[in-house]
């Protein structure tokens, strides 16, 4: 389906060439005289990249229809991730390359989403929070209340993280997936 620059909203994916890009930015201006424009800033759902386009009001886009289904993290072998499709139990094989820095919380059984686009997996998100398990960090020192102070954490699925002073091996903690860093203690 074709996309007036009216349509071009954050959030909304378009297919350019025949790949799938993600809208995050999109800017509407209406000059004193001539056509309206819309600037847009859009990311790449296969390679991550980002571009920006501006586009007139008389031209329009192709919608790219996205597919998103329910995954379920298998395990890994060398730089192969797999994954088992929830609905029809299929197996898919992703590449370390295309998961990217999300390997360092992959975690056995973990549900994600997969985004498929012409029936090819272009994506996979993984929940915006989880709960990973520290397996090595140098002990705190008694009475050390600095503020803002951090140390080297490794947790269970080998992602090594900044973690505050109070946190000890063992401790359950909630990490935010998007950026990698420590949220708080998880009971």
């Amino acid at each position: 389906m074709a996309l007036s620059i009216n349509d071009l909203k954050n959030g909304v994916t378009i297919d350019l060439d025949g790949i799938p890009y993600l809208i995050i930015d999109a800017e509407h201006v209406k000059p004193g005289k001539g056509s309206a424009i819309a600037r847009i800033k859009a990311k790449n759902l296969k390679s991550g990249a980002l571009i920006e386009r501006t586009y007139r009001g008389n031209e329009s886009i192709q919608e790219a229809f996205i597919d998103e289904k329910k995954l379920q993290y298998l395990y890994h072998k060398d730089d192969m991730y797999y994954f088992m499709d929830q609905q029809n139990f299929e197996e898919l094989t992703v590449t370390k390359d295309q998961l990217n820095d999300q390997v360092n919380f992959l975690k056995d059984n973990l549900e994600c989403n997969g985004y498929f686009f012409k029936e090819a997996l272009v994506n996979i998100a993984l929940p915006n929070f989880i709960i990973l398990k520290v397996v090595h960090t140098e002990p705190g020192i008694k009475g050390d209340t600095a503020k803002n102070t951090t140390k080297l954490a490794e947790l269970e699925t080998g992602a090594k993280i900044q973690v505050p002073l109070f946190v000890n091996e063992g401790d359950n903690l909630k990490i935010d997936t998007r950026t990698g860093n420590y949220v708080e203690r998880a009971v």
